[in-house]
């Protein structure tokens, strides 16, 4: 992998790749699944999304296609949402599974590919759709970090678990004042 920018924005989607399968364990099949918010926004619906967010644009984009297909692109349903989240059959395993294969074609997409190569993407409007692969990159490093963020939020609502970086700043006893701290401070305002 070319050392620099590529390999600093190959870390930083790693690690959000990571926080987002992170987000997962320890928990059911239910609450990994169960609609989190009005827009039904949901872990492992976050997981699929994203692999398919990935696929499309660091693979198919580049002129490099999946070595895998995806169902809800093939039969068209992802303009439905389909990639939003996972139908009864669709288990952890085979996605998170899947999200990992993805990976392992993005990662050689980087390994390939320099970041001023020619990207396309179909699906944006026309007059709008030729880019860079490196623009593509540092797209997908910013939405898998906001879905990995959706994902702490998430995690944290189900069950109380803190994101990963969380115990840097401190024990069970620092949160607690620390919430109750903020809360005063809403409260000045009711």
């Amino acid at each position: 992998m070319t050392p620099g920018i590529t390999a600093d924005l190959h870390r930083y989607l790693q690690q959000c790749r990571e926080s987002l399968l992170g987000s997962l364990d320890g928990l059911s099949e239910y609450d990994i699944r169960r609609p989190m918010t009005p827009s039904a926004t949901n872990l492992l619906g976050l997981v699929k999304h994203v692999a398919s967010v990935e696929l499309g644009y660091l693979g198919d984009c580049v002129g490099r296609p999946a070595p895998m297909t995806l169902p809800w692109n093939e039969d068209g349903s992802v303009w439905d949402g389909a990639d939003m989240w996972a139908k009864a059959d669709e288990t952890r395993e085979y996605l998170t599974d899947l999200y990992r294969h993805v990976w392992q074609h993005s990662d050689e997409s980087l390994e390939q590919l320099p970041l001023d190569a020619p990207a396309s993407v179909p699906w944006w409007r026309e007059g709008h759709r030729e880019t860079t692969f490196g623009s593509l990159v540092v797209r997908v490093v910013a939405e898998t970090a906001q879905h990995a963020g959706h994902a702490d939020i998430i995690r944290e609502t189900i069950d109380g678990k803190l994101g990963p970086n969380a115990s840097a700043s401190g024990d069970e006893q620092w949160w607690s004042n620390y919430v109750k701290q903020v809360q005063e401070a809403a409260d000045q305002h009711r």
